[in-house]
């Protein structure tokens, strides 16, 4: 086929040979086969801020790392430059996230190069050397659906023990190749130290998981494996092989509302001392 335009600063330096055909367009890319010398891959095209439908929101923003102290100040601005600075924080997001969870075990595709705003990984493939299918695609049985699903818990876990959340996890963005589930799409992942959402957004992904796999093994419909999986991870006693029951003890003791209240007054204080930091040093 054609090379996308995009695609053509790839080609022209010798990292592409050729484009083969598109996969799959998405909500925040698009991506194609390609070949590279011997190799069939694929290449992972973002599409521009305006053109995804998956925002940007500060809550996958908090605790990103940028170079220095004035991107930080520019991308909370959202000055043209900081917009700048954030589109690529948002792709490096992916591979960063990708190179660390490979060297932690978690199935997910081999990154090669981030290069133009198009991500060259590895392409994953069925047992019969095709592209492997979402799991959304895949017929299940319950036994399969049970397997697959104590698979991603520990991917999930291991992720966590790795520092990362996916934050956007569901059966549309996992793929099924011959030994089991493969977790993509990781532009949105959080640091799980360095972001206050990052427990909800662990829980909403188990959830969502249970709320998939629940269609084919009720029994896992109302788990609470996600509250778990976070409370020892908090506690600091979750590992990857840390057994999971799905249940977890609740709490009866009565709120402290004035230590709510409490960590609120200092939350707004230390914002204003933020923002004060910051008009000075303009």
């Amino acid at each position: 086929m054609k090379p996308p335009k995009r695609l053509q600063p790839l080609i022209d330096e010798g990292m592409v040979d050729a484009v083969l055909r598109q996969l799959m367009s998405g909500k925040e890319a698009t991506v194609y086969v390609v070949r590279c010398g011997d190799e069939v891959r694929c290449a992972k095209v973002y599409k521009e801020a305006n053109q995804r439908s998956f925002h940007q929101a500060v809550s996958y923003q908090e605790g990103r790392r940028v170079k220095n102290s004035r991107q930080a100040r520019a991308m909370e601005k959202g000055s043209r430059y900081g917009r700048q600075m954030a589109e690529e924080a948002w792709q490096n997001a992916e591979v960063d996230a990708l190179y660390r969870l490979a060297a932690a075990g978690v199935r997910v595709p081999r990154p090669f190069i981030c290069f133009e705003g198009v991500l060259l990984m590895e392409l994953v493939t069925d047992a019969g050397g095709n592209a492997a299918p979402r799991l959304n695609d895949v017929e299940l049985t319950e036994a399969t659906a049970l397997d697959y699903h104590a698979q991603l818990l520990r991917q999930v876990v291991l992720m966590l023990c790795a520092g990362v959340v996916h934050g956007d996890l569901s059966e549309y963005n996992i793929l099924v190749d011959a030994l089991g589930p493969v977790i993509i799409d990781l532009p949105q992942a959080v640091d799980a130290a360095g972001n206050n959402n990052a427990g909800a957004m662990l829980e909403r992904d188990v959830d969502n998981l249970a709320t998939y796999f629940g269609r084919f093994a009720p029994q896992l419909a109302h788990s609470q494996y996600g509250k778990e999986i976070w409370g020892l991870y908090q506690a600091g006693l979750l590992k990857p092989d840390t057994p999971l029951t799905g249940r977890i003890k609740e709490d009866k003791r009565p709120a402290d509302v004035g230590a709510v209240i409490q960590a609120i007054q200092l939350a707004e204080k230390e914002e204003e001392e933020r923002q004060r930091r910051m008009l000075m040093a303009e």
